[in-house]
């Protein structure tokens, strides 16, 4: 939206930092010197620490007291990473020196909605920026800046006055039924809840709105149809499906939001969770921080400023904030499954299965809790537990989709055939082809690769697991294992200059996977470039390697390659004729493959009409 954009050049030269999750900046010595507390403070920021830009920032100010960047990059430091009483100390500086400063203005106003100084707010608000981005966030606060004060006639003319692009009328409506509920005018809150549903049936938060108001008017089957239909939108989202579960069972279910205080974290945790969609990471984080200090309790800001500090590999600031989701939020196992995953990037295997396998026993009946125990057993290499594990939750599968779990079928698929149970591999490779939906090609393409590359590896099925290939690399080009799977099945077919120019290509894409190198080094030597072949064989060894591959690679790099056998007769690659001559350049070039004359990739061209 356009509001992140805005923000988004507002902070400007402070983009660079990125939120943690109550860190105390105390933990940081600062310099001696306003110099040298800039410059840390800069590097903090260049490397995404925040806490410790906010001390090195705070130091410097000190120094320089009257310099207005650094006292703008102290507060944005500060906002972003959760200090916001020392953040709203900032701010009224930054506004008592430029008062169109509207991120300051903006959290000035927060302040006053959370104290309940609904006039002062409006005020700042009012101030809080120019332009679409501005009007848009400071309209909607200021309407719930008057429902706060109980002037819900203000309220609602100030909303109305609205208007601009589409989604501007959907947050208009949205907001104006939410203001109605809370204010008293239950007839208002049902058209405007209803407009914007009409509008847009695939955001959550719409839904939501429009379906607990319909089950609280006594409309328990629009309100069951509203939520059955947005779950085969987007299956199995645990808020809808707590609430499905909820109505069914004749429980009631609450209003959305209850205070205006609520009402104005909604309006931004609404732009935060678009700007952390579009990749504005910083004003996404900023707004949600916002979030969070009006309504603590708001599981989604909390769920969307975690999985925001997941993605700029904040893992373990990330982990803090999916353990503060209130534990009676249907969120609560979303992120106590994402905490598990995280333990594992983090290095903390055995913390990980720990903390899944409690989890797990605690919702035994979870697909995705099951799911997520195997997927840590498999990145563990516990393969044979990992298979165990997903056959749990392939049986809790029932009446479900089936489709919505081909993911299942292949990681225990790839589970079975790290455990070397190659026809129960097979079996669910082959499942998790049927199963994936077209509309995901790159996920098709891994299947594909997986299978395939597993078929040539075994000198099985070569023409099909081929044509297959060429499928996986037309729907992923930039995927440099698939590219990798293309070159050895060249290579497993002798056709060594195709399986260098594949492999290499692979390379380019992937230089750091030991695999892929130590391919190339066998396409290498294979073509006679053995000299090439050695070096690719040290670079892989140097990747770390598991250790059985690291134990051929010692092999080769000492003794090279055996003499090769003559390789797999296919339609891709046919019996040479019995008069093919002797390749007496390249002594290697085993019989049946293409003749010494023959171009790179000629068989192709012969087989394509190429």
């Amino acid at each position: 939206m356009a509001s992140t954009l805005a923000l988004t050049l507002l902070i400007g030269p402070a983009a660079a930092m990125q939120p943690q999750e109550s860190t105390p900046v105390s933990d940081y010595e600062p310099a001696e010197s306003l110099e040298g507390n800039f410059l840390s403070a800069y590097i903090a920021g260049a490397s995404r620490d925040t806490a410790a830009a906010a001390t090195f920032y705070k130091e410097a100010v000190k120094g320089d007291p009257r310099n207005p960047e650094l006292l703008e990059r102290a507060f944005v430091s500060l906002l972003a990473d959760g200090a916001l009483p020392d953040a709203f100390r900032v701010a009224e500086r930054v506004a008592s020196r430029d008062g169109a400063n509207g991120l300051a203005q903006l959290t000035l106003g927060v302040r006053q909605m959370k104290a309940g100084q609904w006039a002062a707010a409006r005020g700042n608000f009012a101030k809080s920026g120019r332009g679409a981005a501005a009007d848009l966030t400071g309209t909607l606060l200021t309407a719930w800046a008057f429902a706060g004060a109980g002037d819900g006639k203000r309220a609602l003319e100030t909303i109305s006055r609205l208007r601009g692009e589409r989604y501007y009328n959907t947050f208009r409506d949205y907001h104006a039924g939410l203001i109605a509920s809370v204010v008293g005018d239950q007839a208002e809150a049902e058209r405007r809840l209803k407009a914007a549903y009409e509008a847009d049936r695939n955001t959550l938060r719409i839904v939501d709105a429009y379906a607990r108001f319909e089950a609280q008017a006594g409309r328990t089957d629009l309100a069951i149809q509203a939520y059955s239909d947005f779950d085969a939108l987007l299956p199995r989202h645990p808020v809808v499906r707590d609430a499905l579960d909820k109505l069914k069972a004749g429980k009631p279910l609450g209003r959305l939001v209850n205070t205006a205080q609520e009402g104005a974290a909604e309006v931004l945790y609404g732009l935060g969770s678009a700007g952390s969609t579009q990749g504005d990471e910083l004003p996404a984080v900023v707004y949600l921080r916002l979030a969070l200090y009006l309504a603590p309790e708001h599981a989604l800001s909390r769920l969307t400023l975690a999985d925001t500090l997941d993605r700029m590999k904040q893992t373990e600031r990330a982990n803090e904030a999916y353990a503060l989701i209130p534990a009676n939020s249907p969120l609560k196992l979303n992120a106590d499954i994402q905490i598990g995953l995280n333990l594992e990037q983090m290095g903390k295997g055995e913390e990980a299965l720990k903390h899944l396998d409690a989890a797990m026993k605690a919702h035994p009946d979870d697909i995705d809790v099951v799911t997520a125990l195997g997927n840590v057993q498999r990145s563990r290499k516990k393969y044979e537990e990992a298979a165990e594990t997903y056959s749990k939750a392939i049986a809790l599968i029932g009446d479900r989709p089936q489709a919505n779990y081909w993911t299942t079928y292949y990681f225990r698929g790839t589970a079975y055939e790290r455990a070397k149970q190659w026809d129960k591999a097979e079996a669910d490779l082959k499942k998790a082809l049927e199963l994936v939906p077209a509309s995901q090609p790159g996920a098709r393409a891994q299947v594909l690769n997986y299978l395939a590359y597993s078929w040539v590896d075994q000198n099985m099925h070569i023409d099909e697991a081929f044509a297959m290939l060429k499928q996986a690399v037309d729907a992923s080009p930039r995927d440099g294992m698939i590219i990798d799977s293309l070159g050895w099945a060249y290579y497993r077919l002798g056709r060594w200059d195709d399986a260098v120019r594949e492999l290499e290509k692979a390379i380019e894409l992937k230089p750091g996977d030991p695999t892929i190198n130590d391919h190339l080094g066998d396409a290498y030597w294979r073509a006679g470039r053995r000299l090439e072949g050695k070096f690719q064989w040290q670079h892989a060894k140097d990747l770390n390697p598991e250790p059985e591959e690291l134990a051929k690679i010692n092999d080769k790099l000492a003794n090279g390659l055996p003499e090769v056998e003559k390789p797999t007769a296919t339609a891709e690659n046919p019996p040479a004729p019995v008069a093919a001559p002797h390749n007496a350049q390249n002594p290697e070039l085993p019989k049946g493959a293409p003749a010494p004359n023959e171009p790179p990739g000629a068989a192709d061209k012969k087989k394509t009409g190429g």
